[in-house]
């Protein structure tokens, strides 16, 4: 074994062990790979050189803990028998020690919620899982083996492509197994994380809190992802809470906080370059929404509409559907013409 193999053997028992070693590693250390106090020492001023370790007090009474950088990575068989909150408590939970709460609260949410749509949905035999921390922010990765996210709700959802699939979970409240699930860990995981992305084949979705419009792409020249992987991340300062998420979406004078609300980008209907003229275009966007009391479509990055699409949403789906408060946001004077245009044969 090279030198450099056993120095990361050695210095994985020092973090598995220090928990309950504070004042002793060294010496604990020691007895088990027969090396000198001296040795382990220098082992341990690398870990807290690398924030891995934090030390405290003078040499002859210092003692060590777990520093802000931490991670575990490990493979799951995925079957009906597994608990994604087991495997968080028993396997991640101690890398977030010491955070403020909302960040425990929304890092349990979100990984569980993800995890667990793997066990249940993805039909894939194995999940890896990264969990990782360093002074600045908490990042979770979990990549399944399955059918892929995009090519499951297609099927079974009997959508048209797997762009729709993403529209679709983009609004929230889809799910193919509504006996079971609420559609909802998806849609509010993306917004409570900083960052937020899905990898499945070609497609990829982003949303990060900095940007008010989401992300989404063919991933033609890369490599296709296949299964699905989950990647998002958050900042150990942030100061988001998830009922403060919970509430963007709910809307009118109940207080039950009810996910009644969504916001659809109106830019994710247009597929390459194309124009929204079609109504085809706009059914794209009027698919479920039935699933809401309100609506708000989001036209940041949409210069023009024809009148066909404007006429489709804001006077006949109107009419087929008064029981749903439908808005706009972000329209320029050009696609509030259009809008007006249709609103005025009501």
């Amino acid at each position: 074994m090279s030198t450099k193999s056993r120095g990361n053997i050695i210095r994985r028992q020092i973090l598995r062990d220090v928990a309950h070693h504070p004042t002793d590693i060294a010496s604990h250390i020691g007895q088990i790979f027969s090396i000198s106090r001296q040795a382990v020492n220098k082992h341990l001023k690398k870990l807290v050189d690398d924030d891995w370790l934090e030390a405290s007090g003078t040499t002859r009474n210092r003692s060590y803990k777990l520093g802000a950088r931490r991670k575990k990575v490990m493979q799951v068989a995925l079957n009906k028998d597994i608990s994604e909150h087991s495997i968080y408590f028993k396997e991640f939970s101690w890398i977030i020690e010491g955070l403020p709460k909302n960040i425990d609260d929304i890092v349990v949410y979100g990984f569980t919620e993800m995890l667990n749509n793997a066990i249940d949905h993805s039909e894939g035999k194995e999940c890896f899982i990264s969990f990782s921390r360093d002074k600045s922010e908490i990042c979770i990765i979990i990549s399944d083996d399955g059918e892929g996210i995009f090519k499951r709700i297609t099927r079974l959802k009997d959508l048209s492509d797997e762009k729709q699939a993403l529209l679709e979970l983009h609004k929230g409240k889809l799910t193919t197994d509504p006996e079971n699930h609420s559609g909802q860990g998806v849609f509010f995981t993306s917004r409570m994380f900083d960052n937020f992305a899905i990898f499945s084949h070609d497609l990829v979705f982003n949303h990060n809190h900095e940007i008010e419009i989401d992300y989404f792409s063919d991933e033609h020249g890369h490599q296709s992802q296949e299964g699905t992987t989950i990647v998002m991340s958050i900042s150990v300062t942030s100061d988001r809470i998830d009922i403060g998420v919970f509430e963007q979406f709910t809307a009118g004078e109940d207080d039950d906080f009810s996910f009644n609300k969504t916001i659809i980008p109106v830019s994710m209907a247009r597929f390459d370059k194309e124009n929204l003229v079609s109504r085809s275009q706009a059914k794209r966007l009027l698919v479920r929404l039935e699933n809401f009391e309100y609506v708000v479509f989001d036209f940041k990055n949409v210069n023009s509409i024809g009148q066909a699409f404007a006429d489709e949403i804001f006077r006949v789906y109107r009419l087929r559907s008064p029981s749903i408060n439908i808005s706009h946001d972000n329209a320029n004077t050009d696609v509030l013409k259009m809008i007006k245009r249709a609103e005025s044969d009501l």
